[in-house]
């Protein structure tokens, strides 16, 4: 029996002024955990995605100032 894989991919662009953008594309791919279900699965990787796309923009933005 195939283990069911859950992937979340999210992307954020920023517009940075001056006809310059910045793209943040952050994924994840992970199993679901024994008794979980897809729903919790989900949810659990979406809120990672978000969480690190978030946390990842903001850092790049200082980066670049």
């Amino acid at each position: 029996m195939s283990e069911t894989v859950v992937k979340v991919s999210l992307g954020w662009t920023a517009n940075m002024g001056n006809f310059q953008s910045l793209r943040v594309d952050i994924g994840l791919e992970d199993f679901v955990r024994e008794g979980e279900h897809v729903d919790t699965a989900v949810n659990r990787v979406y809120s990672y995605v978000e969480n690190k796309l978030i946390e990842k923009l903001e850092e790049t933005k200082k980066e670049l100032e």
